[in-house]
């Protein structure tokens, strides 16, 4: 096929396209829809109602679809149509599971909400509705705002998709200590639409209604034929009479709202820890360096400051820190401006040379002093959120995702404004009348923000409630003690009486999920249930959860999930996934790259390979084709040249109850635990090669005085008096001690530590050359732990699955059944075996099996 064929074909194909939405939005009457948010201190649920009507003489589909912000649970959703109410419900992922399959092999929608840009996610359903016939929609959603640089932010969007007789946009905030501010912002409060804002204000309430005319519904900077398109943004703090903090009591629930501002600002220490790798090419490292211009000229005199780059090497500006004079900041200026991508990428390296420098520079009354939270900021969605996530909360910081615009440098700039002024550190929130508290210890408090603690009231016949914090303020000790009357009037209206509530669940749901990614064994699995429970009580649409939406046609089933940030949408049925681990030539660390092959036409003989990074920094996805049986003499669209990338595969044999064995990629982050036996002090760790197989360089550890290295050249043995060392093309040779020996062959050693044995083999392969290990001997009496300790994982095959499946220690799995080369022997053979996750074997997370030093 030419490419005038192929582009005359596209062309039709899209004016048809066109033409159907065209005639569906003629064929649909939006006449009414409202969008109603009510805020009471700080806890804001939104109602969004649409009434449609089919004015055609037959039945058609009528779509629902709006945007919700990504922070917020969806708790509600119906449909009615001709007298009859269809409420989802919110059901257990696993258990909705089945209706999610039977939607999919339907071929109908099966994942209503998606992620859209940095702060929207798109709710999405659809309904066939009789001629003549009306239907009506109704979301509601819920949401705690966060105080960010002094001011609360509710943003709504509003996208009807056509201009309605009667839109109508209130919202109603309520807050206990009144209003200090309030403010209209966003693309619908501009040109026209700024005449259909309307705000009125009392001591305590604040109302701000939004009701265009169809005529100005079409005639705004982001509006058209299609009517509304854009976001209101209502901005707002409130008065703070008292520093102690804002406490609310109800029903059996109270929430503390803590944020003193009449506290000295602490001096801090701070290294600024850069990649500058391959993959920050191009605008990332512009704009790195632009934010870091800028956020160099709002340090403090009495601040003191670093600066380190790395990629696959780490540099540091200078060796200490130094106090931000504007001598230093200018010569800092002058480093920023230097700074160019390259290389691969050691962010284990930098992190721990910021660590050494401030532990080097502890001060006296200085946040971070001796204690080292970690901010990750990750550019993009190639980057692993996850990974950043849990660096950040081992250490006592957050992780923010920087989005690839061209507003990089601001959002960058913005968030370290968040953390740029500390004012308390090691806060302490204590409640000695509550019980199911949401988390109540804090590393540092940053002005402009605001701590949130919620729980619940032990005795609710008591009349007075106390709280207390404790915390540090720029070196010496500060208390806060408060009492309130728990006999007070309430000043929340009847109607939202139970939001505290929800209040309360919503928080503690939110941080049992955040930390999902630090706990392990059965205290995550205690937490998750915790988290299930409260989202099924609270019908909160989760990350544990899915909202089943039974339609009208007989029994047909959608089915909503929340989306992963940074995550891809639901997988089409058509689409097979395969996780490969593996380098390229312009990174040193490992990745995880996932090959999703989705094919477009069983007659076509090419299939589209996105590859889509999910571990750490990486340039942006490539598309390539790969030929199989078929009829074109020629790709159809456009090639882009494939990276060059080598599997890695490591083994774990599990014959001994199979016929198939188990195996699993190892996304290394560089240097691995390998395997190890405290008991006799054995150790052996490896190092992973910049794009290529297996290790670079092997290091032995045997009590206190035996060490073996071991690299693609040579082999380095010292016993704690004596050197040893081979070459490996030299001739068979052997050296015994004291509990250790070594026989040198031709492109294998064998190692001997005590009863363990292991062999290490050198394989050269399409010009490569490196180092893999294989556990010869793996004695009764001692257990071994790291990646090659694993010795046994029963399994079983789950049939019946739409996708392979296995049931792995009480789990299911998705499995792929592909060929994989088994290094540890010298011929290398290719077997088969089921590929599984790092975590369905190992059950542990790859940073229990990372180390610092060989």
């Amino acid at each position: 096929m030419d490419r005038a064929a192929l582009q005359l074909i596209l062309l039709v194909y899209f004016y048809f396209c066109v033409l159907l939405m065209s005639q569906q939005k003629q064929n649909v009457d939006i006449y009414s829809f409202y969008i109603n948010s009510t805020v009471t201190s700080r806890y804001a649920t939104t109602v969004i109602t649409s009434r449609v009507a089919n004015i055609l003489n037959e039945s058609q589909e009528i779509q629902f679809e709006v945007k919700i912000p990504k922070n917020a649970f969806i708790s509600k959703f119906r449909m009615t149509t001709e007298g009859k109410t269809y409420d989802g419900v919110v059901k257990e992922k696993e258990a909705a599971q089945q209706q999610y399959n039977q939607a999919v092999s339907r071929g109908q929608s099966a994942g209503l909400v998606k992620s859209v840009g940095r702060t929207l996610e798109d709710f999405k359903t659809s309904v066939t509705v009789a001629a003549f016939s009306k239907v009506t929609f109704e979301l509601t959603y819920e949401e705690l705002l966060k105080r960010r640089l002094g001011k609360y932010e509710l943003l709504i969007n509003a996208q009807p998709m056509q201009p309605v007789a009667d839109f109508k946009m209130d919202v109603h905030i309520q807050e206990k200590t009144g209003i200090s501010f309030l403010e209209v912002k966003g693309d619908l409060s501009t040109g026209d639409l700024a005449n259909a804002i309307k705000t009125t204000r009392a001591d305590k309430d604040a109302w701000v209604t939004f009701y265009p005319t169809r005529d100005q519904q079409t005639k705004c900077k982001s509006c058209g034929e299609n009517g509304l398109n854009g976001d209101l943004l209502v901005t707002y703090d409130v008065e703070r009479r008292n520093p102690k903090g804002e406490v609310m009591v109800s029903n059996g629930y109270f929430v503390h709202y803590f944020a003193p501002s009449d506290v000295p600002r602490i001096p801090k220490n701070v290294v600024f820890i850069i990649d500058r790798s391959g993959s920050m090419h191009g605008r990332k490292i512009d704009q790195t360096r632009l934010a870091l211009l800028r956020i160099l000229s709002d340090l403090d005199e009495d601040d003191n400051f670093g600066l380190i780059t790395f990629d696959s090497e780490v540099s540091l500006w200078k060796r200490e820190l130094l106090k931000a004079t504007e001598t230093n900041l200018e010569n800092a200026r002058s480093f920023v401006k230097e700074i160019s991508d390259r290389g691969a990428t050691d962010i284990n390296a930098a992190v721990l040379a910021g660590v050494d420098m401030i532990s080097r520079h502890p001060r006296e009354g200085t946040a971070i002093g001796t204690k080292f939270p970690l901010y990750c900021l990750g550019f993009g969605y190639d980057v692993n959120f996850d990974f950043l996530t849990k660096m950040s909360l081992e250490n006592g910081g957050v992780a923010r995702r920087i989005y690839e615009d061209s507003d990089a440098d601001l959002q960058l700039h913005g968030f370290y404004d968040e953390v740029a002024v500390p004012l308390l550190t090691d806060i302490q929130l204590k409640y000695p009348g509550g019980t199911n508290l949401t988390k109540t210890s804090f590393s540092l408090y940053f002005n402009g923000s605001e701590i949130v603690v919620s729980g619940q009231i032990t005795d609710n016949s008591v009349e007075s409630f106390t709280t207390e914090v404790i915390a540090v303020s720029k070196g010496s000790k500060v208390t806060y003690q408060d009492t309130i009357m728990t006999k007070d009037p309430s000043d929340v209206p009847p109607e939202n009486e139970d939001f505290m509530q929800r209040l309360w669940a919503y928080l503690t749901v939110k941080q049992l999920l955040e930390r999902q990614v630090l706990l392990k064994g059965q205290e995550k699995e205690d937490e998750k249930k915790e988290a299930l429970k409260l989202s099924l009580k609270y019908q909160f649409v989760t990350p544990l959860t899915s909202m089943v939406v039974t339609k009208p046609q007989e029994g047909e089933v959608e089915v909503a999930d929340k989306p992963k940030e940074g995550g891809e949408p639901p997988r089409p049925p058509d689409l097979i996934m395969m996780n490969t681990v593996v380098m390229c030539i312009s990174c040193m660390s490992c990745l995880i790259i996932n090959f999703c092959m989705i094919v477009l036409n069983k007659k076509c003989k090419y299939f589209i390979v996105y590859i889509m990074p999910n571990f750490h920094f990486f340039p942006v996805p490539s598309l390539l084709f790969l030929e199989s049986d078929g009829m074109y003499d020629s790709v159809p669209f456009f090639v882009q040249k494939p990276l060059i990338i080598r599997i890695i595969i490591s083994l774990i044999d599990k014959l001994t109850k199979h016929s198939k064995p188990l195996c699993f990629d190892v996304p290394v982050p560089y240097k691995l635990r390998l395997l190890q036996d405290s008991a006799s002090e054995f150790s052996m760790n490896g190092e992973s090669m910049t794009g290529q197989n297996g290790c670079r360089k092997i290091a032995f550890h045997y009590k206190t005085n035996h060490h073996l290295t071991i690299s693609t050249k040579s082999i380095r043995y010292h016993d704690g008096q004596n050197h040893v060392e081979f070459l490996w093309d030299q001739e068979p040779t052997q050296h015994n001690t004291e509990d250790v020996s070594l026989i040198l062959r031709s492109n294998e050693i064998d190692i001997t530590m005590g009863n363990i044995c292991v062999i290490i083999l050198l394989h050269k392969e399409n010009g490569d050359v490196f180092l893999w290990p294989a556990v010869q001997q793996q004695p009764k009496d001692v257990k071994l732990t790291g990646i090659l300790g694993k010795t046994d994982a029963s399994y079983e095959e789950i049939q019946g699955s739409q996708t392979p499946t296995l049931k792995i220690n009480d789990q299911e799995v998705s499995a792929s059944w592909v060929d994989a080369t088994d290094y540890r022997l010298s011929s290398k053979p290719v077997i088969k075996c089921w590929l599984v996750s790092f975590y369905a074997v190992m059950q542990r997370d790859i940073s229990d099996f990372t180390v610092t030093e060989l």
